[in-house]
Protein backbone atom coordinates (compact mmCIF):
# COMPACT_ATOMS: atom_id res chain seq x y z
CA UNK A 1 0.00 0.00 0.00
CA UNK A 2 1.62 3.12 -0.82
CA UNK A 3 2.20 6.04 1.76
CA UNK A 4 0.56 9.22 1.57
CA UNK A 5 2.76 12.51 0.61
CA UNK A 6 2.80 14.71 3.20
CA UNK A 7 3.18 17.91 1.82
CA UNK A 8 6.35 20.59 2.51
CA UNK A 9 5.86 23.85 2.85
CA UNK A 10 7.01 24.34 -0.35
CA UNK A 11 4.40 22.37 -1.65
CA UNK A 12 2.07 24.48 -0.21
CA UNK A 13 3.41 27.57 -1.49
CA UNK A 14 3.19 26.18 -5.20
CA UNK A 15 -0.32 25.06 -4.72
CA UNK A 16 -1.52 28.21 -3.24
CA UNK A 17 0.64 30.38 -6.22
CA UNK A 18 -0.63 27.82 -9.01
CA UNK A 19 -4.31 28.17 -7.56
CA UNK A 20 -4.40 31.88 -6.89
CA UNK A 21 -1.72 33.86 -8.86
CA UNK A 22 -0.55 36.94 -6.95
CA UNK A 23 -2.61 39.83 -7.34
CA UNK A 24 -5.96 38.29 -8.50
CA UNK A 25 -7.81 37.77 -5.26
CA UNK A 26 -5.21 40.09 -3.24
CA UNK A 27 -2.31 39.24 -1.06
CA UNK A 28 -1.55 38.62 2.31
CA UNK A 29 1.88 40.22 4.25
CA UNK A 30 3.29 39.01 7.14
CA UNK A 31 4.89 41.14 9.88
CA UNK A 32 8.05 40.71 11.05
CA UNK A 33 7.09 40.39 14.01
CA UNK A 34 5.48 37.28 13.42
CA UNK A 35 7.79 35.40 12.39
CA UNK A 36 10.12 36.85 15.05
CA UNK A 37 7.42 35.28 17.43
CA UNK A 38 7.09 32.41 15.72
CA UNK A 39 10.48 31.52 15.75
CA UNK A 40 10.87 32.60 19.75
CA UNK A 41 8.40 30.27 20.46
CA UNK A 42 9.82 27.53 18.28
CA UNK A 43 13.45 28.12 19.87
CA UNK A 44 12.04 28.37 23.11
CA UNK A 45 10.77 24.07 23.07
CA UNK A 46 14.40 23.00 22.53
CA UNK A 47 15.86 22.37 25.74
CA UNK A 48 19.38 23.87 27.25
CA UNK A 49 18.35 27.11 26.44
CA UNK A 50 18.27 29.63 29.26
CA UNK A 51 17.10 33.04 27.62
CA UNK A 52 16.93 35.05 24.24
CA UNK A 53 18.87 37.84 23.50
CA UNK A 54 21.77 39.75 24.06
CA UNK A 55 22.90 40.99 28.19
CA UNK A 56 21.69 44.19 27.16
CA UNK A 57 18.43 43.16 25.88
CA UNK A 58 17.70 41.10 28.25
CA UNK A 59 18.16 43.44 31.07
CA UNK A 60 16.51 45.97 29.07
CA UNK A 61 13.60 43.57 28.74
CA UNK A 62 13.67 42.68 32.34
CA UNK A 63 13.31 46.71 33.23
CA UNK A 64 10.68 46.67 30.38
CA UNK A 65 8.30 44.05 31.89
CA UNK A 66 8.61 45.32 35.00
CA UNK A 67 6.35 48.34 34.13
CA UNK A 68 2.53 47.73 34.88
CA UNK A 69 0.40 46.90 31.61
CA UNK A 70 3.59 45.84 29.20
CA UNK A 71 3.92 42.79 28.02
CA UNK A 72 7.10 40.41 27.54
CA UNK A 73 8.51 40.02 24.44
CA UNK A 74 8.17 36.59 22.86
CA UNK A 75 10.34 37.71 20.09
CA UNK A 76 12.87 39.03 22.30
CA UNK A 77 16.65 38.53 20.88
CA UNK A 78 15.43 37.40 17.24
CA UNK A 79 15.54 39.68 14.31
CA UNK A 80 14.13 38.21 11.29
CA UNK A 81 14.12 39.62 7.60
CA UNK A 82 10.50 39.19 5.79
CA UNK A 83 10.03 38.55 1.85
CA UNK A 84 7.06 37.93 -0.14
CA UNK A 85 8.25 34.50 -0.65
CA UNK A 86 11.30 34.11 1.67
CA UNK A 87 12.70 35.02 5.51
CA UNK A 88 15.76 34.95 7.42
CA UNK A 89 16.41 34.79 11.01
CA UNK A 90 18.74 36.20 13.30
CA UNK A 91 18.78 34.75 16.82
CA UNK A 92 21.08 35.85 19.73
CA UNK A 93 21.19 32.68 22.85
CA UNK A 94 22.23 32.22 26.73
CA UNK A 95 22.64 28.05 26.75
CA UNK A 96 22.93 26.23 29.86
CA UNK A 97 26.08 25.01 31.15
CA UNK A 98 26.76 21.39 29.73
CA UNK A 99 24.93 21.53 26.83
CA UNK A 100 26.33 20.33 23.76
CA UNK A 101 26.58 23.70 21.96
CA UNK A 102 26.68 22.48 18.08
CA UNK A 103 23.62 20.35 18.72
CA UNK A 104 21.84 22.46 20.21
CA UNK A 105 22.54 25.12 18.12
CA UNK A 106 21.45 22.59 15.44
CA UNK A 107 18.11 21.62 16.98
CA UNK A 108 17.27 25.13 17.40
CA UNK A 109 17.95 25.59 13.89
CA UNK A 110 16.05 22.76 12.76
CA UNK A 111 13.02 23.81 15.47
CA UNK A 112 12.87 27.44 14.14
CA UNK A 113 12.84 26.46 10.26
CA UNK A 114 10.14 23.88 10.59
CA UNK A 115 7.39 26.06 12.54
CA UNK A 116 8.27 28.99 10.52
CA UNK A 117 7.89 27.36 7.44
CA UNK A 118 4.89 25.55 9.24
CA UNK A 119 3.10 28.37 10.11
CA UNK A 120 3.76 31.01 7.18
CA UNK A 121 4.26 29.10 3.98
CA UNK A 122 7.61 31.09 3.68
CA UNK A 123 10.87 29.66 2.81
CA UNK A 124 13.52 30.11 5.52
CA UNK A 125 17.22 30.57 3.71
CA UNK A 126 19.06 31.06 6.82
CA UNK A 127 18.95 30.97 10.62
CA UNK A 128 21.93 32.63 11.62
CA UNK A 129 22.24 31.80 15.53
CA UNK A 130 25.01 33.49 17.87
CA UNK A 131 25.80 32.14 21.45
CA UNK A 132 26.28 35.39 23.55
CA UNK A 133 26.51 33.45 27.16
CA UNK A 134 26.42 30.39 29.30
CA UNK A 135 24.46 30.11 32.51
CA UNK A 136 26.07 28.61 34.97
CA UNK A 137 24.45 26.46 37.52
CA UNK A 138 24.98 28.81 40.66
CA UNK A 139 24.99 32.14 38.92
CA UNK A 140 20.87 34.13 39.57
CA UNK A 141 18.92 34.99 36.83
CA UNK A 142 19.35 38.59 35.37
CA UNK A 143 15.43 39.09 35.69
CA UNK A 144 15.67 37.30 39.35
CA UNK A 145 17.86 39.81 41.17
CA UNK A 146 16.21 41.57 43.98
CA UNK A 147 17.25 45.04 45.63
CA UNK A 148 19.42 44.90 48.59
CA UNK A 149 16.79 46.70 50.41
CA UNK A 150 13.73 44.69 49.15
CA UNK A 151 15.38 41.52 50.66
CA UNK A 152 14.72 42.71 54.33
CA UNK A 153 18.78 42.90 54.86
CA UNK A 154 20.68 46.09 55.64
CA UNK A 155 22.67 47.48 52.32
CA UNK A 156 26.49 46.96 53.52
CA UNK A 157 27.46 49.95 52.00
CA UNK A 158 26.01 53.31 52.21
Amino acid sequence: MAQPHTPTPADLQKSVTEAQPSGERGRTALAVGVVEKIAGMAAREVSGIHALGSGFSRTFGAMRDRVPGSKSSVGRGIKAEVGEKQTAIDIALVVEYGVVIPRLASEVRANIIEAVERMTGLEVVEVNIAVNDVHLPDEPDEEEEEEPSSSGRRPRVQ
